[in-house]
């Protein structure tokens, strides 16, 4: 199988570039399993597909302010994107710059203080911080929002809103769980007086999801890793609503790829730590009933997922309609409710 597989063509004018006033006003378009026909509703119509006793699980992670810009010793200019944090005021970044800086040179940073370079592994770089108090703390104040590289402009006030969920709280992740993105308040309350319950996972998405797979053969990449965690409350939600009868649905790929790093020997069981695991058609997933996600980058490892999920010519037909249809496409753009390609 190859990376060309997953190709398609998609207008630039369908990259959305700001999220709509209201979350959950976006387009939603349902992909039911087998050749039943798609349907194009809105987010806020999800409680017409789901029923009480489902339950729905969120990725709570929040965004870090991980952008920073400074200079080096030399006077060359140099872009920081934080991709973890690290003890000891020390992170994981990828550094842009004209010249690659030396391992014990310092970043003098435009925000006051400055990064030394400890070593470099690959594309990432680790620094450390000498800046006023916890790095974590500094970087609410000092850092920018990393929107992603398709959005063609500055992060502006209402983006430090939109671009978290409203249900952030574990600081770490690089970039947003896109699929959360289109739930509000009022639409958590109509499904939570449906009967849906909500579960949370943490995972928290780095930089690499925004980096193009290299190789045509996608036998031979290699998934960057990410930190998650699948606590025992959420094991137990899973398994209490199996045992009613009731779905497991994942708001988000990072939620499935946290859920299937959890599994042991077809079970869901408590797990923290990293995950490199990459999923593509062959691949099954058996950890969710459906999916809520947002429209994945041609040639993408996360349309690969969606694709081991629904089945892959499914998902391109369904990304034919929607380019048709004009749907707004990635971070800030429409969402899909899908269900599995054997309906079980």
């Amino acid at each position: 199988m190859k990376k060309s597989d997953f190709h398609f063509d998609l207008p630039e004018a369908l990259i959305a570039q700001s999220p709509l006033p209201e979350r959950s006003a976006s387009r939603l378009l349902v992909v039911p399993p087998g050749d039943a026909p798609f349907a194009d509703r809105h987010v806020r119509d999800l409680p017409e597909f789901l029923r009480p006793g489902d339950l729905l699980v969120f990725n709570d992670t929040r965004v870090i302010p991980a952008r920073l810009f400074g200079q080096k010793e030399s006077g060359g200019r140099v872009e920081i994107l934080i991709e973890r944090l690290l003890p000891e005021n020390a992170a994981r970044a990828q550094v842009g710059a004209s010249k690659s800086p030396k391992p014990g040179s310092r970043i003098q940073l435009d925000a006051g203080g400055e990064a030394e370079v400890v070593g470099r592994d690959g594309e990432f770089y680790q620094l450390r911080f000498h800046v006023p108090g916890a790095l974590e703390s500094w970087l609410q104040k000092a850092g920018r929002l990393p929107l992603p590289p398709y959005i063609q402009r500055a992060p502006g006030q209402d983006d430090d809103e939109r671009y978290q969920t409203v249900f952030a709280r574990e600081l770490g992740a690089v970039a947003a769980p896109t699929a959360g993105l289109h739930f509000d308040d009022a639409l958590l309350s109509a499904l939570r007086d449906q009967g849906v319950e909500f579960g949370h996972v943490t995972l928290h998405v780095g930089a690499g999801t925004f980096q193009p797979m290299r190789v045509d053969n996608i036998l031979e990449h290699h998934m960057h890793s990410e930190w998650l965690n699948v606590g025992a409350a959420l094991v137990e939600q899973v398994r209490a609503t199996r045992a009613r009868g009731g779905r497991v649905i994942a708001v988000g790929t990072t939620v499935v790829r946290a859920l299937e790093s959890a599994m042991r020997d077809g079970e869901l069981q408590p797990f923290a730590g990293e995950t490199q695991i990459f999923i593509f058609p062959g691949y099954r997933i058996r950890s969710v009933d459906a999916m809520v996600t947002n429209f994945h980058l041609p040639e993408s490892t996360l349309l690969m997922l969606v694709s081991a999920f629904a089945g892959k010519d499914r998902i391109m037909a369904a990304y034919a309609h929607a380019v048709r249809e004009q749907y707004r496409f990635f971070s800030y753009g429409d969402a899909m409710l899908l269900f599995p390609e054997d309906a079980r």
